[in-house]
């Protein structure tokens, strides 16, 4: 089964997916990364040289790439956004939606350069995109989770909910 982590910018997606895949025995997949690798450019790069449409459509298709693998995916905040992403993931495994309030994900994501979104974008804009694309990942996860508390207790959460499969 994979598991595909969901939600905003800087909520955790990579810490709590590389902790989840370590204690369950199974690989860990970072999309942000498999897109780097697979374009030769940073993400930044990608964004200014082939534009933001050109960057999702590589995302759904690393995505998809990723069924069916025994693995925990890292997804970038946008991924489960595509509406055919979303459906293909939870067909193929779990779409967890690590669930964090908007300051801390802000604390984590201002000023990274790294993140083409964040970096152009201002405080009130990003509390408008978390705010419009929570509802998304609600709608498009199988599993909830509130992330607000340690790296650790997330990943607790995370397989308590796939062993019972349900929300916690």
């Amino acid at each position: 089964m994979t598991i595909f982590l969901c939600g905003f910018m800087g909520c955790g997606k990579t810490t709590v997916g590389k902790l989840a895949a370590k204690k369950m025995g199974i690989s860990f997949f970072d999309s942000d990364d498999l897109i780097v690798e697979s374009q030769g450019m940073t993400i930044p790069e990608i964004f200014a040289r082939k534009g933001e449409p050109y960057f999702r459509k590589t995302e759904a298709d690393i995505i998809k790439s990723l069924c069916g693998k025994k693995a925990v995916v890292a997804c970038g905040g946008g991924a489960m956004l595509n509406p055919d992403s979303a459906a293909t993931a939870a067909l193929s495994g779990e779409v967890i939606f690590l669930d964090v309030d908007f300051e801390s994900c802000y604390e984590r994501i201002c000023g990274d350069s790294n993140r083409p979104i964040a970096a152009s974008s201002t405080k009130e804009e990003l509390k408008e995109r978390f705010n419009l694309r929570r509802d998304i990942y609600l709608k498009h996860s199988t599993i909830h989770i509130d992330s607000s508390g340690s790296p650790m207790r997330t990943v607790e959460l995370i397989t308590e909910a796939i062993k019972f499969n349900r929300p916690v």
